[in-house]
């Protein structure tokens, strides 16, 4: 189910108190008690907003930014950053106008109001299939960061086993069993998007001390010459090195893609007004992040630089403290996703919810079901997680499908479909420019991913 109101929308607007239930919740609570519980949520706080929009971004796409600027190109790669945060405020800008204009108060009500019961039920499978990507993603990270990893026939330590060594209790496995039963199921516990505040700025807290300490490494290798030129822009000596560069683009999608919590986060706010300059902010601190570890993380590693840069952490930088420096890096980053999962878990949870039992009462007071439908989905990541081997795969794959529908095509189509009669000549042809990017940019990169496999499979 999506987030929605136990309230009128005239009502909404006059209280100062949220409240967070499901979409089929009805019009008023079944008793007093319910009304009183309520009341005791006074809303969340702008900066609280912007932190929790931050982490739903910041998550584990930050770690593949710099294996797209080996792609792309220095140059080429910070522009293309910087245009999808601006075309991610566009698609936001629209989904809350077009909600509003609804009176809508969920991702799953809007396109329902634009698409009909069809269009909810095909958002709420792609939030379903992107989420968990994403979250299978951060365990398989959590993974190479404490287990280690192989790549091209080369193994990289995890932080574990460099401390304790190679053996069971240090293996994947197990380390991500001990991460998701005392870690991942206590945050996924929680039933308000707001009781994650202080995690998410202590989420965003953590990616800035990766960001800040790679680019203090980088500027000192960089200081004693010991780095490399990089490359500025990508390198084309065929037709199959153009295909490539498309595979980079469903990286970029996944990385801002925030759509899913926006509402939740709105339906929460103690002016949800605000809603705009909040998404605002947390992008530009998020393009921040991004731009300063793509430009840092490339310059550090090179054309070494892995699809997860922290894997590259594992051998001496050449500076001093080169491996209390790695371990501080990996130990910050791999807190940093723990504290994300609970964000993205949220919405994966009410859409799944809302999928299997669309005419079923709030999830929220509903502890049997609560429990059943999250423990039923940390499983599945779990396991999933120790069976995809490649986060780039798992990246190109989720991004190149699900995410953009969700970040882009639903809410360009939206505009187009116009059915309030709102959207401008500008709104218009934004939409079509989102669609076109999206299918055409999506599709080379699932044919050239797909082209990959088979390749490696025949060789």
């Amino acid at each position: 189910m999506t987030i929605a109101s136990d309230f009128p929308e005239e009502q909404r607007s006059k209280r100062k108190g949220k409240y967070v239930v499901e979409e089929n919740a009805p019009l008023l609570p079944s008793s007093q008690k319910g009304v009183e519980e309520f009341d005791e949520f006074n809303g969340a706080s702008f900066g609280g907003a912007v932190f929790n929009i931050s982490t739903t971004i910041v998550g584990a796409g930050i770690m593949s930014l710099p294996a797209t600027m080996k792609v792309l190109g220095l140059v080429p790669g910070l522009i293309v950053i910087v245009f999808f945060a601006f075309l991610t405020e566009a698609s936001i800008e629209l989904l809350v106008r077009f909600s509003r204009a609804g009176k809508s108060v969920s991702y799953g009500a809007v396109m329902g109001d634009s698409f009909g019961n069809v269009g909810r039920i095909v958002l709420q499978l792609c939030v379903v299939v992107n989420n968990i990507g994403v979250m299978i993603v951060y365990m398989i990270i959590i993974g190479d960061v404490l287990s280690g990893t192989s790549s091209s026939g080369v193994h990289h330590s995890g932080l574990l086993e460099g401390w304790f060594g190679e053996h069971w209790l240090t293996g994947r496995f197990f380390v991500l069993l001990v991460t998701t039963l005392g870690v991942f199921a206590p945050l996924a516990s929680f039933k308000r998007i707001d009781s994650l505040r202080y995690t998410s700025t202590l989420s965003v807290a953590l990616a800035v001390v990766f960001v800040v300490i790679t680019a203090g490494i980088a500027v000192v290798k960089l200081l004693n010459g010991s780095i490399p030129m990089p490359k500025l822009f990508p390198e084309i000596p065929n037709l199959t090195s153009v295909w490539n560069l498309f595979t980079a683009v469903p990286i970029l999608v996944t990385a801002f893609i925030c759509h899913f919590n926006v509402h939740s986060i709105e339906n929460e706010l103690d002016d949800s007004s605000q809603i705009k300059p909040i998404v605002r902010t947390a992008l530009t601190l998020c393009s921040t992040v991004y731009i300063t570890t793509s430009f840092f993380g490339y310059l550090l590693f090179g054309e070494s630089t892995l699809h997860d840069v922290l894997a590259n952490f594992d051998a001496d930088l050449g500076i001093p403290y080169s491996a209390i420096l790695n371990d501080v890096v990996r130990v910050s980053y791999a807190a940093h996703l723990m504290l994300v999962f609970p964000m993205v878990f949220h919405a994966l949870r009410i859409n799944l919810d809302g999928l299997l039992f669309p005419n079923a009462g709030p999830l929220s007071t509903d502890n049997c079901r609560f429990s059943a439908i999250t423990v039923a989905l940390i499983s599945v990541i779990f396991f999933a997680a120790n069976f995809i081997p490649s986060i780039w795969d798992a990246f190109q794959f989720t991004g190149a499908t699900a995410a953009v529908c969700i970040a882009y095509i639903f809410p360009a189509s939206m505009a187009l479909r116009d059915p309030h009669g709102i959207a401008t000549l500008r709104d218009k042809l934004v939409s079509v420019l989102m669609i076109v990017l999206a299918v055409l940019s999506n599709g080379v990169a699932i044919y050239s991913d797909a082209s990959s496999l088979f390749n490696n499979i025949k060789s």
